[in-house]
Formats: structure tokens, C-alpha cells, sequence
């Protein structure tokens, strides 16, 4: 496979699955970042835990989907991270994910 194909490939399945995100989005309350994955999920319990001075996160999911081409089955009940890393956490406003009837121009 050359090069070009393999870029196209990647790059045909990056819009399938933000097509997939645009479609789903909507049935979550929550977006969740990481620093290896993004996450919608309906329930997110973070936990700052300690261990010979370093700090990492816990994050349990519920009901969740995740940003990720490669994975066959992005629908998942539950999840359990581990990330030394930043987590972010936003609560979905899902006034901001509807489109007004009358469309987008005034």
C-alpha cells in the first residue's frame, strides 16, 4: 500500500468517525479528554489518587463512546482509566447541540 493510499484510508476513516461523533453526541451529558483518548459518557467519577508522591486519575465511565478509528465497537458500558495526565471534564449544554429549525442564517 503506498503511502498516499494509506494517508487517504486514515483520513476517510477520521470523517467516518466524526460523522459517527456528530450522530451520537446528543445522547451524552458528558465529553471527557484525556491524554490518549476523548470519551462522551453519561455518568464520570474522577478520583485524584496519590502513590509514592505521584499524582494520577481514576476515571470510571458509564454508558460511554470513544474517539477512536481503529476500535471496531466504540460503544462501551463501562470504562476505567488510568492518566498521569490533565483530565478534562465538560457537562454537555444540549441547547448548544441543536440546530434551530430556521437554519443557521437569520
Amino acid at each position: 500500500m503506498a503511502a498516499e493510499d494509506l494517508e487517504n484510508y486514515e483520513s476517510d476513516l477520521e470523517l467516518q468517525l466524526y460523522r459517527e461523533y456528530k450522530a451520537v453526541v446528543g445522547l451524552f451529558n458528558y465529553v471527557v479528554e484525556t491524554e490518549r483518548r476523548f470519551y462522551l459518557a453519561n455518568q464520570v467519577d474522577v478520583k485524584t489518587l496519590t502513590d509514592s508522591g505521584e499524582v494520577y486519575f481514576e476515571l470510571n465511565l458509564t454508558d460511554a463512546w470513544v474517539w477512536d478509528i481503529y476500535r471496531q465497537g466504540r460503544f462501551v458500558k463501562t470504562v476505567k482509566v488510568l492518566t498521569f495526565k490533565d483530565v478534562n471534564v465538560e457537562e454537555l449544554n444540549r441547547d448548544e447541540l441543536q440546530i434551530p429549525k430556521e437554519g443557521l442564517g437569520g
